[in-house]
């Protein structure tokens, strides 16, 4: 079973590293909040810094006109063995103790201070101070600026409300034990604390009634009524307390010795003295401890339920954004090659269709390739006038004798010549989609996002591929074109002179083996035969072209994108030295403090578990 002190203990050790990471309770879902704490409410002027002075037994608050407290308090009581010396540690100065609780009270004011300055604001980052005592309980206590109505001059108009936010963002979590303070000599329907307990706690079961100042209620009226629960019922005992007149803090009086005055007048009292053994600072730290102590044993389950669901949480989130590097260079070129191993598996998804893409390549072959050829002006290039003209130019001084082989000749090669264009025009098609590809694979690869000038490495080394890619691919396309110009299909040819001439004014069998008239004697109709011969071999060229064409270009480009997109890089890549291979991971700086941050709070939730575990609590 574990022991009082273990488990209040373990609750300050984890409140405390919420701390430090930043988890100030009061602002949302947090650990901090999952934590079962007691807050101390009260209005101003109710004796709230008494009663805590009290329960201490030490006189360390600071004192004045005003708002005194303008930040929580989170106010950790250990008790010690008897005899041992009284000390006290803030957290913001872990390695310094304080014996003088005179230099406590001046450190919560310049700590105070330090963040909302000489104003009188109020800031909700708690000030943790531990308190180690054979005079005290082991106890937890929040101390919240005191509840007040109206704005002094130097406070902003919005303080009221502002304190009042900051208690009810404490008192409404459904694992806060509320200390409402009230002072005796007013009227307890008009209470502060009692009124804002009812609004977040109506059945009461959260609340502890404190009612001060009993010996400062006019005479003949007394509180009894109160602290039976006849005029305010609570699910839990109300306790009276009477705290030091302002006298005895005038002297000095030692807390030790308040005490022992406050449980002679209750012994003494006519109106209380049968409420005595459950009146007084001492009974209520003893009885919030018990309670303190019964509520996080209750609530320890749901506590590891919320730790191992946070920590579940925390570990998706560092996969998503990327755990940290190592920083040897051995790891880091590691990391290097896997990233581009990342992305290059994007890139073929989307050429292999994995992902959308891949198909405009074909695209370009399917229809803007032979959309392009039938653009080709080869009607211009063939028509009578111009055949006439590239013959004669090709016959030179000397007709031909049987048939215009030369300009047959020129007049294929010039109509060849056209489809240089869109083949150059089908590789740069391909090469465009390409480098859409590598940018939205880079963009879809998820190991890089946190690497930005990896991300602007591996595009330049891609790109830089891809141009490689594109002049071979260009030097290629060229190449089969003037394959075609270079060595003409002979046997085309001989089918067409074996093809009987169609004559409509005789005979389908005349003039089958006349020779072609000499040049002088062309007709219109010759022309036009010479150019339908070389539009139909043009014609067959361009069927072949239309297949090898995208052959070519899948074979030097996107074959070698798929192959070798990222072969330079590699080993650009391996000839770096350890300080650019970092360089290239660096990442974006708000990544890096997220990333710092998640693993921060990682390692809170695990040891906050750790420490749970190493607790038999049960």
């Amino acid at each position: 079973m574990a022991t009082m002190t273990s488990l209040i203990g373990l609750i300050n050790k984890i409140q405390r590293a919420c701390t430090v990471l930043g988890d100030h309770g009061g602002e949302g879902l947090s650990l901090w909040e999952a934590l079962p704490s007691v807050a101390v409410v009260g209005g101003q002027s109710s004796g709230k810094s008494s009663v805590l002075e009290s329960v201490v037994g030490r006189d360390f608050l600071p004192r004045g006109s005003g708002i005194v407290t303008r930040r929580p308090l989170v106010l950790q009581l250990h008790k010690t063995e008897d005899g041992q010396q009284e000390y006290a540690e803030f957290l913001h100065l872990p390695r310094k103790r304080f014996t003088d609780f005179a230099a406590v009270r001046k450190e919560i004011a310049d700590e105070t201070d330090r963040i909302t300055g000489k104003s009188k604001q109020i800031s909700n980052v708690p000030i943790h101070l531990s308190i180690y005592s054979p005079n005290v309980v082991n106890l937890t206590l929040i101390d919240l600026p005191g509840l007040t109505k109206v704005a002094v001059e130097g406070q902003p108009e919005t303080i009221v409300q502002d304190i009042e936010n900051m208690v009810r963002s404490y008192v409404e979590k459904p694992n806060c034990i509320i200390l409402a303070i009230s002072p005796a000599n007013q009227d307890i329907a008009t209470s502060d604390a009692i009124k804002i307990a009812r609004e977040v706690d109506p059945s009461g079961e959260r609340t502890f009634g404190v009612v001060t100042k009993l010996d400062l209620m006019d005479k003949g009226t007394n509180a009894v009524d109160v602290l039976e629960g006849r005029q305010y019922r609570l699910q839990h005992p109300w306790v009276g307390i009477v705290n030091r007149s302002q006298a005895d803090i005038n002297k000095n009086v030692d807390m030790i010795a308040a005490r022992r005055k406050e449980r002679e007048y209750f012994e003494t009292s006519p109106e209380y003295g049968h409420l005595a053994h459950k009146m007084g600072s001492e009974y209520l730290a003893k009885l919030l401890s018990q309670h303190l102590e019964q509520v996080i044993r209750q609530k320890i389950p749901s506590i590891i339920a919320l730790i191992n669901k946070t920590i579940d949480e925390l570990n998706a989130e560092l996969d998503r954004i990327g755990r940290p590097i190592a920083v040897d260079s051995g790891a880091q070129l590691y990391t290097i090659l896997e990233m581009c191993r990342a992305f290059d598996k994007v890139f073929k998804e989307h050429l292999d269709g994995g992902r959308p893409g891949g198909d405009r390549i074909y695209g370009v072959f399917d229809h803007q390739l032979p959309a392009a050829l039938k653009k080709l002006p080869f009607d211009r290039h063939l028509n009578s006038k111009n055949v006439q003209r590239i013959v004669t130019e090709a016959d030179g001084y000397q007709p031909h004798l049987i048939a215009p082989e030369q300009g047959y000749r020129r007049l294929i090669e010039g109509s060849i010549g056209y489809f240089k264009g869109p083949a150059e025009a089908s590789v740069d098609a391909v090469h465009f989609v390409l480098k859409e590809l590598v940018r939205k694979s880079i963009a879809e690869t998820e190991e890089l996002k946190r690497f930005p000038t990896l991300q602007n490495d591996i595009a330049t080394a891609a790109n830089e591929a891809l141009e490689r890619f594109r002049e071979e691919s260009r030097k290629t396309v060229l190449r089969l074109v003037d394959m075609e110009s270079s060595y003409l299909t002979v046997e085309f040819f001989r089918k067409i002179h074996l093809e009987p001439e169609k004559n409509p004014n005789g005979p389908p069998n005349s003039n089958r083996n006349a020779p072609p008239p000499n040049m002088d004697n062309y007709t219109d109709n010759h022309l036009r035969k010479i150019g339908s011969n070389v539009n139909a071999y043009i014609n067959m060229v361009c069927d072949t072209l239309k297949n090898t064409i995208p052959k070519a270009v899948v074979y030097c480009q996107v074959r070698e994108a798929k192959r070798s997109l990222l072969n330079h890089f590699y080993v650009h890549v391996g000839k770096k030295e350890k300080e650019k291979l970092g360089a290239m991971l660096d990442e974006d700086p708000a990544l890096m403090e997220r990333r710092n941050q998640i693993a921060k709070r990682l390692e809170l939730y695990k040891q906050a578990r750790d420490d749970i575990d190493s607790v038999a609590w049960r």
